[in-house]
């Protein structure tokens, strides 16, 4: 059951690490990813509100993360913008945007929660789980044999090639974008699940957490889950710890994932 509960929990992160790795292939990282899931995940809630139906709540967050996100790109592309610092002003405008949308829609820039948006814990735990490997194994099966893959994958280190073959990389960054967009607006979507709410700051640096993966995995997905999973297990577990240990300092429980990502970033 703990197992069960572990990996469940380390869904969002895994799911938004594999879109982050889509970007990496393409040389143009989503340093967005941590605000963009904070944004999905209030889209979630107030679609599911608005529709009455938590499947179009999802489905309708996930569009519009992907054409908010592609929307942008394209504007970055087109005026040859700086990556690295549009990226950055991305996750900026993500992370402040719920809180916006929040006052203008409910009222308040706090927790929300509702009656019509409230699920059962095992069965968004399944649930979770069940997406995750369909979304995970399309990544893998479509950078491993697809042509847009393989476009993906060498557009970072050898765009030239495409544009030898008449393909143009800018479009491959828009689209690799547009990916990470669409597995990181899932990760917001179960967190706001998870817990039945929307709470500010959601992600609590899973976007960031996300990147430090592919960066430990070297842009190998299975090694990519491997950390994903060190990651939750320090996670998971420092909330236990607090009971073992209740003089620590609660601080010291908060950061103890980060700890751990840390000493591993040292010693990769």
């Amino acid at each position: 059951m703990i197992l069960f509960d572990m990996i469940s929990y380390s869904v969002p992160l895994m799911l938004a690490s594999i879109g982050a790795l889509f970007s990496e292939y393409a040389g143009v990282l989503a340093l967005f990813l941590d605000g963009l899931i904070s944004l999905s995940a209030f889209f979630t809630y107030a679609f599911t509100l608005g529709t009455g139906n938590a499947f179009l709540g999802v489905m309708i967050s996930s569009i519009l993360s992907v054409l908010i996100t592609m929307g942008f790109s394209l504007l970055i592309e087109k005026f040859r913008a700086n990556q690295f610092i549009a990226a950055i002003a991305l996750n900026l405008l993500f992370s402040a945007l719920p809180s916006c949308f929040s006052f203008l829609l409910f009222g308040t820039r706090g927790v929300l929660a509702s009656d019509s948006f409230v699920f059962n814990p095992q069965n968004v735990k399944l649930l979770a789980l069940l997406t995750a490997l369909i979304l995970i194994t399309a990544a893998l099966i479509f950078l491993a044999k697809s042509r847009p893959g393989l476009y993906i994958r060498i557009t970072g280190s050898d765009s030239l090639v495409l544009e030898q073959n008449g393909v143009d990389p800018r479009y491959m960054r828009i689209f690799s974008w547009g990916l990470a967009a669409f597995y990181a607006s899932f990760a917001g979507s179960f967190l706001a699940m998870r817990i039945s709410s929307f709470v500010p700051n959601i992600s609590s640096g899973r976007g960031w957490m996300a990147l430090a993966a592919v960066f430990l995995g070297k842009k190998k997905p299975l090694r990519i889950v491997a950390a994903v999973l060190i990651f939750c297990c320090a996670d998971f577990f420092s909330a236990y710890l607090q009971n073992i240990l209740p003089d620590m300092p609660s601080s010291f429980f908060i950061s103890f994932p980060y700890l751990i990502i840390l000493i591993l970033v040292l010693f990769n």
